[in-house]
């Protein structure tokens, strides 16, 4: 019998390595990949893995989108967006792979103490690693939870977050709002805003316009989705040198155009393919990859009127963003 590989140490882990036929172009095909940041460099790295013509173009002079890094003056750096590389993001440690396949470039973290403004503490180290000992382990050693507490916490609404069914628990949710399930749920406030109110804060979100499904999806990811532990790792440097401008040249050295300060401002169905307006420019592609955030998505979408059907063209002009 096989050893079956896993990405981590979950052992409920499935892999999906794409259909057999699939595994590779067989003739010249050009895919435009608009936005070089996380989605888009995956979605680089697998077309130009399989034989198929890549270009990238990224607005900015770094790859890296919305996690990107830009230099500032005398000589430091400014790293953008979310800074935990969760053990469990398989996917995304599969592609930094590719440039540092023992992933030596994240170092690991000893603790993550999140601390309110009265001096509660609540402390990520020395718990353990398997769910459900790992949120058991947690809310023992919280000073937020106190046993006097507990009798007031609705139990069925505290299971909920427990028997989380995917995509049914998000889409069941969808229309609560976050404060309206922690209203519910009667958490005491210390363990309200450090275990579950800080997803919606983490993403600059009044929890009364945060999704319970949201809530529910990130909840059961950190604490109960992976075998892997409550703690993180993090780049040995900033963002660019660690992470994407390798993985940019690993991309040039497939054959990809990795182009970065070219802004695509429409994409048009053209025949059989697309053509790709930019400001460099304009191009045309069997194909387009579409990894931008959501308000210059919304921008290029509007400026190609050749674009998708009108249902999808309606749906992205109604995406918000958070505050």
């Amino acid at each position: 019998m096989t050893a079956r590989r896993l990405p981590g140490r979950d052992s409920r882990a499935v892999r999906h390595p794409g259909h057999s036929g699939a595994a590779r172009a067989t003739d010249d095909q050009h895919v435009a990949v608009v936005g070089g940041g996380i989605a888009g460099l995956a979605a680089a790295t697998v077309l130009a893995e399989r034989g198929v013509r890549v270009t990238v173009h990224e607005a900015e002079p770094q790859l890296g989108g919305r996690v990107r890094a830009w230099p500032l003056d005398e000589g430091r750096t400014m790293s953008r967006g979310f800074h935990a590389f969760f053990r469990q993001y398989y996917n995304l440690r599969a592609l930094l792979r590719r440039t540092d396949p023992n992933l030596d470039r994240l170092l690991p973290i000893n603790d993550y103490p999140l601390t309110r403004p009265d001096g509660l503490t609540d402390s990520f180290t020395g718990l353990p690693r398997t769910p459900p000992w790992s949120i058991i382990g947690f809310v023992l050693a919280s000073p937020t939870f106190k046993l006097t507490d507990l009798p007031k916490v609705d139990l069925p609404s505290a299971l909920e977050l427990v028997r989380v069914h995917f995509p049914g628990s998000y889409s069941d949710y969808d229309g609560e709002s976050a404060a309206a399930f922690l209203d519910r749920l009667r958490f005491p406030a210390a363990a309200r805003d450090l275990a579950l109110e800080v997803f919606a804060r983490s993403f600059f979100a009044d929890p009364r316009e945060f999704s319970g499904g949201e809530l529910l999806a990130m909840f059961h990811t950190y604490f109960l989705g992976g075998a892997e532990g409550l703690l993180f790792d993090v780049p040995d440097d900033d963002y660019d040198t660690a992470l994407w401008a390798p993985l940019g040249r690993y991309l040039e050295g497939l054959g990809a155009d990795v182009r970065t300060g070219v802004r695509v401002g429409a994409v048009q169905s053209d025949g059989d393919g697309v053509r790709v307006v930019h400001t460099a420019g304009e191009e045309r592609a069997d194909g387009v990859v579409l990894a931008l955030d959501t308000t210059a998505l919304q921008q290029v979408v509007a400026s190609s009127d050749r674009l998708g059907d009108p249902g999808w063209r309606e749906r992205i002009a109604r995406l918000r963003v958070a505050p």
